[in-house]
């Protein structure tokens, strides 16, 4: 079943009309598409690899 996305919260419109994904929905989403979207929290983008968690000693 899909979820109803709520604009504002979830997305938003760019000056292009483009929907853009916002970091509290990608958040909700709960994983990295690594599309390298622009509100990504997981801090991916196409230049480096999405940011590790350090193991804890």
């Amino acid at each position: 079943m899909s979820q109803k996305l709520t604009e504002g919260e979830d997305f938003y419109f760019n000056e292009h009309g483009l929907m853009v994904l916002t970091a509290k929905y990608l958040l909700k989403r709960g994983y990295c598409c690594k599309n390298a979207c622009k509100n990504c929290p997981y801090g991916f983008n196409k230049d480096r690899k999405p940011v590790e968690k350090q193991k804890q000693v």
